[in-house]
């Protein structure tokens, strides 16, 4: 068992922590924070071109995408580098890893210059449109239509529905939204992928508050009434949604793990244990941290020598969105009262950071919530790993 990288994947760490040491901004320019998931703060959009125009944005992109065409080993590293100084990859973290990479995957080469390249410059902002009323977990279910039709504007389409939890759109420029084009085809064929403009008329946004206060406004429900939209904002082949719907949430899952084992790792770091039982849950956060790498490390083997192991996924995403919920509840029961107290600093003050992870133990142990629902539930993960890994029957239904 080889438990230390090769010389290549220690080079490259050295290269990022010198261009970090040159280029990371003085904390003095922060003090701008971001108000949701699609804000970026001017100085963060400074610099998050910067590492753009370095190849450190996205070490796994090829250059002319923000990135120098990194292995997976290469791209771990340099995760673990921003992870040690608490720095956020993007203010805008699904415009960067869901949407910028679907239309990499899936985009034309138009497509690809119009909305990738300026998300991933963050010149623009993007939204993730998935989630409906009656279609959350399954995507399938989903009703916003769009209908074709040809007049003297040209080839598009004309949206109709509505989307919620859509993370960041009251601030977004974009919307990367799916939506019904074949209400006669199977759910899971008639879905397509549609690039819409925040500001297309027919487009409402209604930020929402969350549970954490109601000035914390990122949640949204986007309403589209007669949006006309044109053909060529179509991403992927038309009905062929299902498939890049897929291919978004793997971009999504395969480091996701990471995040986790890093949000544990701060825990060890924040949570001061002080009574027996304390300190035996103090223990139990540092063994699943341990366990969240080693079983992850696995997983970066694997994938580093070409081997294709989704379930494997399943089981880091259920074991680290659980861990981490279970830790900060710990964290939270710990501090009796005083807990509750929000808002409230728990953490030193992470300047190129996500400010929730310093804020209250409430706050943070109420955020636990959503990674045990983003990038698909725990109950979902439960029935994939019950299949595929564990070989069981489907469920009757």
């Amino acid at each position: 068992m080889q438990l230390t990288f090769d010389a290549d994947v220690e080079a490259f760490r050295d290269e990022f922590i010198a261009f970090l040491d040159e280029h990371l901004p003085d904390e003095a320019v922060t003090a701008q924070r971001s108000c949701s998931t699609a804000d970026i703060p001017e100085w963060a959009r400074r610099w998050q071109r910067a590492m753009f125009d370095h190849g450190w944005l996205s070490p796994g992109n090829p250059p002319e995408f923000g990135g120098r065409n990194a292995t997976i080993l290469q791209q771990y590293v340099h995760r673990d580098e921003l992870s040690k100084r608490r720095i956020y990859q993007s203010f805008n973290p699904q415009g960067l890893g869901i949407i910028a990479a679907s239309l990499l995957s899936f985009g034309t080469d138009e497509q690809k210059q119009r909305w990738a390249v300026p998300i991933l410059r963050a010149e623009i902002t993007a939204a993730l449109g998935m989630s409906e009323p009656g279609a959350g977990s399954d995507l399938a279910s989903l009703r916003t239509s769009a209908v074709a039709g040809t007049d003297s504007g040209g080839d598009h389409f004309v949206v109709n529905g509505q989307k919620v939890w859509t993370s960041g759109a009251h601030h977004a420029d974009v919307i990367l939204t799916f939506v019904r084009t074949d209400p006669d085809a199977p759910k899971h064929k008639g879905i397509s992928v549609l690039v819409i403009p925040t500001n297309a008329p027919g487009v409402v946004r209604r930020p929402f508050a969350s549970i954490c206060g109601v000035d914390d406004l990122d949640f949204n429900e986007v309403f589209f009434t007669d949006v006309r939209v044109p053909a060529e904002n179509l991403v992927g082949p038309l009905n062929g949604g299902w498939g890049v719907a897929n291919g978004s949430l793997g971009h999504e899952r395969t480091l996701l793990w990471l995040s986790y084992a890093d949000w544990l790792e701060q825990l060890i770091n924040d949570f001061t244990p002080v009574t027996p039982q304390d300190r035996d849950r103090y223990a139990t956060l540092v063994m699943d941290t341990y366990a969240l790498r080693a079983l992850g490390s696995i997983a970066l083997s694997r994938e580093a020598r070409g081997e294709q192991d989704v379930a494997a996924l399943s089981v880091l995403k259920l074991f680290g969105s659980e861990a981490f919920q279970d830790a900060v509840g710990y964290a939270l029961e710990a501090a009796g009262p005083d807990g509750l107290a929000h808002p409230a600093s728990t953490a030193p003050f992470a300047p190129f950071g996500e400010d929730a992870t310093s804020t209250s133990w409430f706050e943070r142990y109420a955020r636990s919530f959503g990674g045990t629902i983003a990038g698909g539930t725990s109950e979902i993960q439960r029935g994939i790993i019950a299949q595929r890994v564990l070989g069981l029957p489907h469920a009757r239904r």
